[in-house]
């Protein structure tokens, strides 16, 4: 991977934390995550569920990128990066930010069994009253993204806490607005936390919509839980210990299908009847959507197989290592929403061919031009603010932001509010990068 500067004045403080950025970003696209011990692995060629991703970048690389690269800024230097901050929503409502945990007493973990009951750390996005609420909602847990940067051997201490602060728009302890709002679901990549889809879960919020992101525990690099413990990644262990691409993938499979347990799970405590959050009365039950990226868009599918509660699904650049029904999803829709050329029709991954096949009700498969596999989260904003380029992806974060937003969200709009949904009808100029594909 080439890194190059776009900002020269902040390249000595904040070079290294761009490429410990860029680094993390690599995790979930490798073709063998990261191990629970936090060690970098290699185990075989990679395949399918690498999708498209940043190559790894060494301690080794980050100590010779500049002579200051491994220090700090001093304070008030000039040249510090500023804050970091997400992306404002751009919906009517203001948003606020709730965290459930959850304990599914009657399944066992399926990684680490010694740890008992399934448990499941959600974040619940949400339209909100306009000056309710507390201090904005934070990120991420510094414990997390210091886990993040150490699976690539990234150690300086400054790195997680910038990366934890970033900033977001949704404020804590928000009274809801008036009314009920469908809900979607959102599930992030294998070795990757919830957060990573903090920007797109506003978005949704702004627009109209509750949304709870689930952190699936031991598949991310490291989950903290409310008493402090943090689970780190048993599933990536699991996949690494594989000798084979099948095994690889038949694990990943397993991983697809147990988040659908856990989707299931959680619609049970938002909807029934002695729903487990406080504002659940703003949800309307009978419109939910879900979507995902990576890994995370393959469980999209999975749980729209398993639970009919799921009206509509959307899979951001994920391998259908579960593969969609041959039964097809009973009519529901589906959006395709992948890189190109990574996820076009006949390309690496055929299983996207084959899933395409097997929808059977409203479906679209978009392609987006110079993007990469982390372009539907939170990498392309935060990474482009610390002066960091990907040649291999182009795609400006403005426009990353833009694309999954604008199309993410009317399909939604269309699948469960039923309204007109032009954009998904075909190209429009004012989104050139977007491809339909029509197999």
């Amino acid at each position: 991977m080439t890194i190059f500067l776009r900002n020269r004045r902040s390249w000595a403080a904040g070079t290294a934390t761009a490429l410990a950025l860029a680094s993390l970003a690599a995790l979930a696209g490798t073709a063998t995550p990261a191990s629970a011990s936090g060690r970098a692995t290699t185990a075989g060629p990679a395949t399918a569920a690498t999708a498209t991703a940043l190559a790894p970048v060494s301690a080794a690389a980050l100590n010779s990128a500049s002579p200051a690269a491994s220090a700090p800024p001093a304070s008030g230097d000039p040249a510090a990066p500023a804050a970091l901050t997400l992306p404002r929503p751009t919906g009517p409502y203001t948003t606020g930010r709730d965290t459930l945990f959850l304990t599914d007493h009657e399944r066992t973990d399926p990684w680490v069994p010694a740890a008992g009951a399934r448990q499941l750390l959600v974040s619940l996005h949400y339209p909100a009253r306009p000056g309710s609420g507390g201090a904005p909602a934070p990120y991420m847990p510094e414990a997390e993204a210091r886990l993040m940067l150490a699976q690539r051997g990234l150690d300086d201490p400054e790195w997680p806490g910038l990366v934890a602060a970033t900033r977001t728009f949704s404020r804590t302890d928000a009274r809801p607005a008036p009314g009920r709002f469908p809900l979607v679901l959102l599930s992030p990549g294998f070795g990757t936390p919830r957060a990573t889809l903090t920007g797109l879960a506003e978005e949704l919020a702004s627009r109209g919509y509750v949304v709870a992101t689930a952190d699936h525990p031991y598949e991310s690099t490291g989950t903290e839980l409310p008493d402090g413990r943090v689970l780190t990644c048993a599933a990536c262990d699991e996949v690494a210990a594989q000798p084979d691409d099948a095994g690889r993938r038949k694990v990943l499979a397993a991983v697809s299908a147990g988040r659908a347990a856990d989707f299931s799970l959680l619609l049970d405590r938002l909807t029934g009847p002695r729903p487990a959050w406080r504002h659940a009365r703003a949800i309307d039950a009978r419109r939910v959507g879900m979507a995902g990226h990576s890994i995370g868009g393959n469980a999209a599918a999975s749980t729209m197989a398993a639970d009919r509660r799921v009206d509509a699904g959307v899979n951001m650049d994920g391998t259908f290592f579960d593969q969609v029904a041959a039964r097809g999803l009973g009519g529901r829709p589906f959006l395709m929403l992948g890189t190109d050329p990574g996820h076009a029709p006949g390309a690496g991954d055929t299983s996207w061919d084959e899933g395409w096949a097997r929808l059977d009700g409203f479906k679209r498969w978009l392609t987006v031009r110079d993007s990469g596999h982390f372009t539907f989260t939170d990498t392309p904003a935060i990474g482009e603010q610390l002066g960091i380029a990907d040649p291999d992806a182009p795609l400006s974060a403005a426009r990353s932001t833009t694309i999954t937003r604008a199309y993410v969200t009317a399909f939604f709009d269309r699948s469960l509010r039923g309204r007109p949904a032009r954009l998904l009808d075909g190209p429009t100029p004012a989104h050139p990068e977007v491809l339909f594909q029509r197999p």
